[in-house]
């Protein structure tokens, strides 16, 4: 494993919790950061993660996470862009201010933080280049815009757009930047597959798996851009 620390930002007990298991059972310090670092407690104490307070729409709050990392000695060397919020229904009942927060959630955070750990990543050097891993999570809203979920696909579609245009910039400097479609919905204990339809979700340790997985890639052969479905989902 060539990177050491991972920051999880918009964290949760779902994805991001498979994920903190996963990088670190391969070795990594895990952090973790959400709007209410309460809720991670219970995830955080079995693998030993640090919690933060972060709002990642908010660029006050981003920056004195990464000054804070910064202090601690821990800027990591890994970053992954997990926060999902969204607002449904018909074009003109949609309340404008939750539009703006879905996007804001969706791909402005997306933004601050890479800014900031990108500033942080590129004086850290490996064989001359640049060393860091930006990873986003994406959403079948990435690439379809649903009926009545125009919010969230404009949140998605910038994100895929930014994650693209930075894998373009950053990979020749040495920085992986990979988006993750996840196009299906993800097992948990609030939302159980059907009994009759055994892996008919997404299981949130084999995601966690597949981002493992891109982080080991040599870079003469880097993922940009991986879709994960169930094997019955159709698409």
């Amino acid at each position: 494993m060539p990177f050491k620390s991972a920051l999880i930002v918009g964290a949760g007990s779902g994805l991001s919790a498979s994920l903190a298991r996963t990088f670190a059972a391969a070795g990594m310090n895990v952090a973790l950061a959400a709007r209410s670092a309460a809720k991670l407690a219970e995830f955080a104490a079995a693998t030993n993660a640090r919690t933060y307070n972060c709002d990642a729409a908010k660029r006050d709050e981003v920056e004195a996470l990464f000054a804070q990392l910064d202090t601690e000695g821990n800027a990591p060397d890994v970053v992954v862009y997990n926060p999902s919020y969204r607002v449904r229904g018909p074009l003109i009942e949609l309340d404008p201010a939750e539009v703006e927060k879905t996007i804001a959630i969706s791909a402005f955070g997306g933004f601050l933080v890479a800014q900031a750990a990108v500033k942080r990543m590129l004086p850290r050097t490996q064989q001359g280049l640049a060393h860091g891993a930006l990873l986003f999570t994406g959403a079948s809203a990435s690439v379809k815009g649903y009926a009545q979920s125009s919010a969230f696909a404009m949140g998605k579609f910038a994100l895929r757009g930014l994650a693209q245009s930075l894998a373009r910039e950053l990979g020749p400097q040495g920085i992986h930047v990979a988006h993750f479609v996840i196009d299906g919905g993800i097992r948990s204990a609030r939302r159980p597959e059907p009994a009759d339809r055994p892996d008919s979700m997404l299981d949130p340790d084999a995601i966690a798996q597949s981002y493992l997985q891109v982080l080991q890639q040599p870079r003469s052969a880097w993922s940009q851009e991986i879709e994960l479905r169930p094997w019955v989902e159709k698409f």
